[in-house]
Order: C-alpha cells, then sequence, then structure tokens
C-alpha cells in the first residue's frame, strides 16, 4: 500500500486541492490547507488517498492476459484497499449527517438496494390517509369547490394529485432550467413563527429541517454554459415533518408574464428559433425581442435580465425569490400573506459581461465547479430566509395588485425580516440520481402554507407534476429517493411507471372495511385550504392594476448605481445588436422611453436610431411615483463573510521573491481564500531566498476571468520574465478591465507598467483596488489587499469603451 508523503505543515500546493484543474508537479501534499476547517482536514486526506490509490497501478499487469492463449483462462482483476476510505468516497462531505441523509457513515463494499424486498414493503394499518408528499389529507370525498354547487378549484392538490396519478396508472429534459447543480443541506429557524405559521420548519428557534437545493439556468439545453445571461432557478426541497415543501424560487422577483397561458409563448419565443435551433442559452435573437416589444408586461422583468442580476458570479452570490403571494396561516386559521426571499450571506455579487461571455468558451462548468469546490473544502454556502409578511387591507393599499408576478414589493415598504438560515453542507453522491432526478413543484406546499390566485402560481401548480411525469416516467417520481418525503406516505395509489413499494393486503380504496378503514382521513389535523368567498363571473382577462408596466421597471432604473445602469445600457446594445429585424429594434426602445429617458436615448444612439415615440400605455389610471429603493442595487448587499472562497492567482517565474509569495499565500489561505500559484509552465521556480516554489496552475488551463483577483510579487528576474509573455500583460489587463483587486510588491508593479495599467482612476483619485507597496510593508499591503477585495470589484474602473 502506496502512502503519500506530507510537507510537514507547509501549505505549499493547498489551492490544487481545493481546486478541480490541474495541479502541482510535486508529489508532497501540503502538511494542511490553512485553517483547522475538519472538512478541508477530510479533504486533504482524500487528496492523498486518491494519488495513493493511482500510484498504486502505474500499468495494466493483466493486459497480456487478453490475448493468445492466456485469454483461454479468465483471469483475476487487480484490486488494490484504500490507504482511507475517503479515497473512493465521492464527496469528502459524505459524513455529514441528518434525517434525510442518514449517518453518513459508508459501507465500504456494500449496496444498501441488494437487500430484501422488506426495506421497500408498506402497511397503511392504522395510519392516515396523506399525499404523495406526505401531506395529511383532511378530506377524501369532495373535491375543493366555490361553494357547494360551484366549479372545482385549479388548486386543489389533492384531488388533482389522485387524478394525475390514476390517469397515469397504464403507461404508454426538463424544458426549462435543463441545466443545474445541486446540494444537501439544512434549514434552521432562528425563531418559533406559531403565531405567523403552523408550518412545520417554523416551529421553534433552532428546528432544522433537511434541504436539497437545486440552482439553475432557465432556457438553455442541458450542455449549456453556466454563465449565460438567464435567469437563474433558486429551488429548495425541505423534507419536513408534514410532508415536502417546494419553494421554487428564482434570482429575480419578478417573472415575464401575466397568466400561464403565456407561458409556451415566452418559453418558446426565448429558445433557439425553430428553423435553425439557433442560438442556445441566449435571448440574443429576433423572436424573443418580437416577442417582449409585443408583451409591455415583460419590461420589469428585461430590467433584471438586462441588469448584472443575469450574471452572478457564484450560485453562493445571489439572491432567491419566492416570485409569488403566498399565504401563512396558524393554528388558529389566521390568514397573512407573505413573499419569500433568500440572501446569501457571501454577498450579492455577479460578473460583468465580458467576463461571462468569456467564461462561457473557457469553462461551461463554472458555475457548477464553483459550488462544489466550496462545498468540498467545508466552506458551507449560507443564505438567510426573510419574508415579508402583511395584511389583506395592507395589500388593498398598494398601488400595485400583489397578484401580478411581474411586480415586487419595495422593501421601504414592507422590510423583510429573517427568521432562519439555509446552510449547504453536502454534495451529492450521483449527480444523476439526485441532481437530476429531483422534482419540484410548486403545489407541493405543506400545512400553514396556502397558495393566493396569483394566476401564474395556479398555473404553474399544474404544469410542473405534468412535466415530471413525463421527464420521470411516470407518476412514481416521488418514490424515487431524492424526491421521497421523511413523512411517511400512505395511500391507496398502487400501480404506474417505476413503481418502487410493494404494498400488503387486499385493499387500495377508500372507504373500506378489509383493512379497517385504514388510511384514514385527519380532518383539521391535515392539510386544510385557507377559507376564501370568491364571486363573480367566468372570464378571460386581467385587473387593471396589471396594466401599468412601466412603473416598477422604473424604480428598478433609479435605484441602480451608475456602473450598474451602464451595464444595462450596454446589455440592451448586445442583445438589440444582435436582432436582424430593424422594426423590432424600435419598437424595444419605445417602450423603454416610458421607463427613462436617458435609457432609451443611450441605447438608440448605440443602435444608431433616432429616439422613437413612446409606445402608448394601457392604462388611464394614474401610474404611481416610486422613490428609489437602494435594497435593489447590488452594492447595497456586500455580505459578511469577507473573502471567503474567492479565487485569488499569484505569478510566480523563476527569480520570484519567494518569501513574498508564501507570505501573501499563507494569509488569504488564514482569511478563506483560495490562492494559487500561476505560472507560464507546471513545475519548480527558483526564489530569490534558494527555496523553490511549485507552479500549481498555469495560465492556458485558468485564464484571468476564473480569478476574482491577482497578486504580482516581487523579483527582478521573475518580474522581467513575466512581463515578457503576451499571456500574462494579457492577464493583467483583464483583471484591470474587470474591476478585479491587484497587488503589487516591490518591483513585480513593473508588470502593471508593462501592461499599461494607470494607478489612478479616469477621474483622478487613487484606485482603491490597486495596493502596490515595498515587500517590507507585506502585512500593510495584504491587508488593504483584502479589503479590496472584499469589495469584490472596483465599478469606478468602468469606462465606455475600456481604457485599458
Amino acid at each position: 500500500m502506496v502512502t503519500r508523503k506530507k510537507g510537514g505543515p507547509s501549505t505549499d500546493g493547498a489551492g490544487s486541492v481545493l481546486s478541480t484543474v490541474a495541479g502541482p508537479s510535486d508529489p508532497t501534499l501540503p502538511g494542511s490547507l490553512g485553517s483547522a476547517n475538519p472538512i478541508a482536514e477530510r479533504l486533504l486526506e482524500k487528496a492523498g488517498g486518491d494519488a495513493d490509490l493511482a500510484d498504486e497501478r502505474p500499468f495494466n499487469a493483466t493486459k497480456p492476459l487478453e490475448y493468445g492463449a492466456e485469454a483461454l483462462t479468465p483471469h483475476t482483476g487487480e484490486s488494490y484497499a484504500p490507504s482511507t476510505p475517503l479515497a473512493t468516497a465521492s464527496t469528502s462531505t459524505e459524513n455529514i449527517a441528518s434525517s434525510k441523509l442518514g449517518d453518513g457513515i459508508p459501507r465500504l463494499g456494500d449496496n444498501a438496494l441488494n437487500s430484501s424486498l422488506d426495506r421497500v414493503r408498506a402497511d397503511d394499518t392504522e395510519q392516515r390517509l396523506t399525499t404523495n408528499q406526505g401531506i395529511p389529507v383532511s378530506s377524501n370525498q369532495d373535491s375543493l369547490k366555490i361553494g357547494l354547487r360551484g366549479p372545482i378549484a385549479l388548486e386543489d392538490f389533492v384531488m388533482r394529485e389522485k387524478i394525475t396519478h390514476f390517469d397515469h396508472e397504464r403507461i404508454p429534459e426538463r424544458v426549462v432550467h435543463a441545466r443545474g447543480s445541486g446540494a444537501h443541506g439544512y434549514f434552521e429557524s432562528y425563531q418559533d413563527l406559531c403565531q405567523l405559521t403552523r408550518a412545520a420548519p417554523f416551529a421553534y428557534a433552532g428546528k432544522r429541517t433537511p434541504v436539497f437545493v437545486r440552482f439553475s439556468t432557465a432556457t438553455g439545453e442541458r450542455g449549456s454554459p453556466d454563465t449565460a445571461r438567464d435567469v437563474r432557478g433558486f429551488a429548495v426541497k425541505f423534507y419536513t415533518d408534514e410532508g415536502n415543501w417546494d419553494l421554487v424560487a428564482n434570482n429575480i422577483p419578478v417573472f415575464f408574464i401575466q397568466d400561464p397561458m403565456k407561458f409556451p409563448d415566452v418559453a418558446h419565443a426565448v429558445k433557439p428559433e425553430p428553423h435553425h435551433a439557433m442560438p442556445q442559452a441566449s435571448s440574443a435573437h429576433d423572436t424573443f425581442w418580437d416577442f417582449a416589444s409585443l408583451s409591455p408586461e415583460i419590461t420589469h422583468m428585461l430590467m433584471w435580465l438586462m441588469s448584472d442580476r443575469a450574471i452572478p458570479r457564484s450560485y453562493r452570490m445571489m439572491q432567491g425569490f419566492g416570485v409569488h403571494t403566498f399565504k401563512l396561516i396558524n393554528t388558529s386559521g389566521e390568514v397573512r400573506l407573505c413573499k419569500f426571499h433568500w440572501t446569501p450571506l457571501q454577498g450579492t455579487h455577479s460578473l460583468v459581461w465580458d467576463e461571462a461571455f468569456k467564461l462561457r468558451g473557457l469553462d461551461t462548468d463554472f458555475h457548477r465547479r464553483d459550488l462544489w469546490e466550496a462545498i468540498e473544502a467545508g466552506n458551507f454556502p449560507e443564505y438567510e430566509l426573510g419574508l415579508q409578511v402583511f395584511t389583506e387591507t395592507q395589500a388593498e393599499s398598494f398601488p400595485f395588485d400583489i397578484l401580478d408576478p411581474t411586480k415586487l414589493i419595495p422593501e421601504e415598504l414592507i422590510p423583510v425580516f429573517p427568521v432562519g438560515k439555509l446552510v449547504l453542507n453536502r454534495n451529492p453522491d450521483n449527480f444523476f440520481a439526485e441532481t437530476e432526478q429531483v422534482a419540484f413543484c410548486t403545489q407541493h406546499i405543506i400545512p400553514g402554507i396556502d397558495f393566493t390566485n396569483d394566476p401564474i402560481l395556479q398555473g404553474r401548480n399544474h404544469s410542473y407534476p405534468d412535466t415530471q411525469i413525463t421527464r420521470l416516467g411516470g407518476p412514481n417520481f416521488h418514490e424515487i429517493p431524492i424526491n421521497a418525503p421523511l413523512a411517511e406516505v400512505h395511500n391507496n395509489q398502487r400501480e404506474g411507471f417505476h413503481r418502487q413499494s410493494i404494498n400488503r393486503g387486499r385493499v387500495n380504496y377508500e372507504p373500506n372495511s378489509l383493512a379497517g378503514g385504514c388510511p384514514f382521513q385527519v380532518g383539521r389535523a391535515g392539510f386544510v385550504s385557507a377559507p376564501e368567498s370568491v364571486v363573480g363571473n367566468k372570464m378571460r382577462g386581467k385587473p387593471e392594476l396589471f396594466a401599468d408596466h412601466y412603473s416598477q421597471a422604473r424604480l428598478f432604473w433609479i435605484s441602480q448605481s451608475a456602473p450598474e445602469k451602464a451595464h444595462i445600457i450596454d446589455a440592451f446594445r448586445y442583445e438589440l445588436t444582435r436582432v436582424e429585424t430593424l422594426a423590432i429594434r424600435i419598437r424595444m426602445v419605445a417602450g423603454l422611453v416610458n421607463v427613462d429617458a436617458t435609457l432609451a436615448h443611450a441605447l438608440a444612439c448605440g443602435l444608431g436610431i433616432a429616439v422613437p415615440p413612446p409606445l402608448p400605455l394601457a392604462t388611464s389610471l394614474p401610474l404611481p411615483n416610486y422613490a428609489p429603493s437602494p435594497a435593489l442595487s447590488l452594492l447595497s448587499r456586500p455580505g459578511v463573510t469577507g473573502i471567503r472562497t474567492r479565487q485569488v492567482a499569484i505569478f510566480v517565474a523563476p527569480g520570484v521573491d519567494g518569501a513574498a509569495v508564501r507570505a501573501v499565500y499563507a494569509a488569504l489561505l488564514d482569511a478563506g481564500a483560495v490562492p494559487r500559484l500561476v505560472g507560464q509552465r507546471l513545475g519548480q521556480v527558483s526564489s530569490l531566498d534558494g527555496v523553490p516554489l511549485h507552479v500549481e496552475t498555469t495560465i492556458e488551463v485558468t485564464p484571468s476571468v476564473v480569478y476574482d483577483a491577482m497578486v504580482a510579487p516581487g523579483g527582478d528576474d521573475g518580474a522581467i520574465a513575466l512581463g515578457r509573455d503576451a499571456r500574462v500583460i494579457d492577464f493583467v489587463r483583464e483583471q484591470y478591465r474587470h474591476g478585479k483587486p491587484i497587488l503589487a510588491l516591490g518591483n513585480g508593479a513593473g508588470l502593471l507598467s508593462a501592461a499599461g495599467i494607470p494607478t489612478t482612476l479616469p477621474d483622478g483619485c487613487d484606485d482603491p483596488g490597486i495596493v502596490s507597496m515595498d515587500p517590507a510593508l507585506a502585512t500593510l499591503a495584504i491587508g488593504q489587499f483584502r479589503q479590496a477585495l472584499a469589495r469584490h470589484r472596483t465599478f469606478e474602473r468602468d469606462t465606455e469603451p475600456p481604457a485599458v
């Protein structure tokens, strides 16, 4: 058995263990990853074990046995015992335990599926009736109606689940959100919310509920790039005591359309054009903007989509919004209205468009890799769940309709208060079995939460489970392990594609006597819809307040900082420049005239057209005039975790100041960042102190856009060698152009000069994102560099066109 040696207390090479791309040619492992984080220590152990197993088999010794006379006798393959159980693990976080994951202790050489059928047998004796999500059923005799003689409500998910399952009992890629990544974790409630809701996750302070979260892009196919300009999904499955609750959120709080009848239209328009199936994962084409320019209700969503919100730096650094208004119901049956908000503790940060565009070709898995690496290293993503809670009376006073999914509630009107924390602490073992097969449905709610009459929500309640039936092969998708609730399931559904449970007994109906009346309905102990009086004629149309298409789009615009406004203009210009049809461009700009004259004028100039007259409004009602909402700007959400997980490139070349490199490397590791020694080739480079440095990755494998910052250490020979490399010069220029922090020590500043990087901003002020000092002041320099890195980006460098 091979056991790889460690480099004592050294952290050399730690950045490579924390990454999934490339690594040094030195076989010695770092002594630590720079912290006492137990997950990081497991990751280091896993890295050593992986390498040990690879070292055991330098070649295939049994290959000759496949030929000639030797092949006539079957041979035993080679096998090796791992030096650590972690060597064969999917993830360093497999020991994270919860009531959903189990105790986290792997049984080596065992497959839990290879056991008797007892593990899937189910019996209903003395059990209450539930839905497939484990939600107790209050009544199994009648559908939910509007009055005893009225029509059946579309929101009756109990009836629809039962009928849908029956419809698919005889059996003959996600359409949207196909591209995604997921993780396990838990939600911990901050307080007892029983005064607001009886929902199980909020029952008492400190209560933890297991979750599985899937992030996704909306429009691209499964093979599309992570960094496309797009709305992102943020779907959370809570495995609660009373069944599964799916909070199916997006990173944008509003929607494209106002009625589910239009969902196929907007999806068809934004997808690749049907005659040639292009472009992939992009809205920059005629059919989308033709639809958008004729559907002014989309304008608010477009402002978000053209903003930096549509190109997040990381899934760990984007907000999530439940979009729709829901109801909260307490044990007394009192009802309040609610909007759900997820806020990342690492701050809400974005890519810039040039960066995102280049990443599409350089690393299509950029967001997926980022999430995986952070969790593997024990840097668990954290988000706070906040609620906007209000009454029907308050809602009636708002200048918009809370059932309109193209509108948000400004936080200045109804503040968001935090109620709990989401922590993602375990990567999946198998992408397909968990992330790809997980099924989220807006109709999966639990007692204490209920639907409103938001038409898009009502339509999604039908569409999501209907889609999963086709995608996952039938109505039993709830039995796939990742979808199965922790709450026990007992009902009379038995057949259909891929049935897993082997139900005992002869009874599959209710009422019955042959099974003792079981499973039995539980009355008010189960899910009970909030009573609501509804009177009205059958009709097609929308409430008049839905006709205000521009006021909240204007609110978003005036709430942005100057750089964010410039990015919105740039994004609109890029998208509409790619549109072939001039009339569509003009029509789109005409709609934006109703949002802001400056925006429309800048866009018209960028497209080489005159500013057209505004599109006519759809309402004669006076439009509300909102004050700016600072909460809508990314700059108001820097986060609270400092520079944790930020990727930092440290350039090394022969003759570099090794002592300075090691000091910066150790300080960044200590702060939770991920430093990497970047060179022109893998291997060793000499340093001024005589101790060689091992290059961890190269500039061709990990170019500028994958890093959040860079360091140019001193050393005459090293600085000269790097300054002669055009790739390094391009790297430095891109770091500057994208607003990244730059640290230059000693004559490392010469690299900035060689790249033509100014040390002042366009307005003549010092650039806070460039720290240049003598190596003797390295401690002070590193402190200032960390402050700049915590800001994420120096937007003040933005110029149009770029100056460098």
